[in-house]
């Protein structure tokens, strides 16, 4: 696909050390005890962990959903690896980035309607904004929620294009399915189409995946189900990686992300 000539992006080499250095991947602080209590949550059909998605009994076995993990997001492998450090491949974030990209390039190409949601309106957002832009000057729509909507005690707002969940003054990080799901019924409520394509993480994603909308998202190594998801097809790309890191590192990425899609680079 095109790469567009605006600001220079890093290398791949480069971007695996950045990822590596700033942890974004690599040695993350996330721990494997905090991993394994979530695969286990997961396979226990704790809902909460399932993001909006429904997985049935296909993921009964924690030992399954440790063995998907580490293949998509490249945490240690070892059952017996019980306490301490874990890890996510940057390889594998690199990776999903580029077939990220490819949703985004055909997103353009079809001047697509596009929504974009975050529940790490401290971390992710940094990303989901600079997209949106990008997007937006490629020729995309983007799908905005109608304003006074509610979910879990809070209203779901938009800043830059981007959907998050206000509470009490702020905010929040949320897991949950349910924004999601209050705007995609609203849309349709509305007699409007549900978007082409949803750029999300958490629960916004697994909704969205869920009800058959082509979608792409970023998910930490303690959130199995978007990788599940993925592995089922019903989310096309997940990223793996730290979703909470100073928003600020997250700016190289970004700059891969919109090379590797032929998008322009923010100003």
């Amino acid at each position: 696909m095109p790469k567009h000539s605006g600001a220079a992006a890093p290398s791949r080499r480069a971007l695996v050390s950045h990822l590596i250095r700033t942890r974004i991947a690599g040695d993350v602080a996330t721990t494997r005890e905090n991993n394994l209590d979530h695969y286990r949550e997961l396979a226990e059909g704790n809902r909460y962990y399932w993001f909006g998605l429904d997985l049935g009994d296909r993921w009964s076995d924690p030992g399954a959903v440790l063995e998907l993990m580490a293949e998509r997001c490249g945490v240690v492998p070892e059952p017996g690896h019980r306490v301490g450090q874990d890890t996510i491949d940057p390889e594998l974030t690199v990776d999903g980035l580029d077939r990220m990209a490819v949703a985004l390039h055909k997103a353009v190409e079809n001047r697509s309607r596009v929504l974009l949601a975050t529940g790490h309106p401290a971390g992710l957002y940094a990303v989901h904004h600079v997209l949106a832009a990008a997007l937006r000057a490629a020729g995309c729509t983007l799908v905005l929620p109608p304003d006074h909507l509610y979910a879990d005690g809070g209203e779901i707002r938009h800043l830059g294009s981007v959907a998050m969940l206000h509470r009490a003054g702020g905010l929040v990080h949320t897991h949950s399915p349910d924004p999601m799901r209050e705007i995609l019924n609203a849309l349709e409520r509305a007699g409007e189409a549900p978007p082409d394509l949803v750029v999300a993480d958490h629960g916004w994603a697994g909704c969205a995946g869920g009800r058959g909308i082509d979608t792409v998202g970023f998910a930490d190594c303690n959130d199995p189900a978007l990788f599940v998801a993925e592995a089922e097809g019903k989310v096309l790309v997940t990223v793996p990686l730290d979703d909470n890191v100073p928003p600020h590192f997250y700016a190289p990425m970004t700059a891969y992300l919109l090379a590797q899609a032929g998008l322009p680079q923010p100003a």
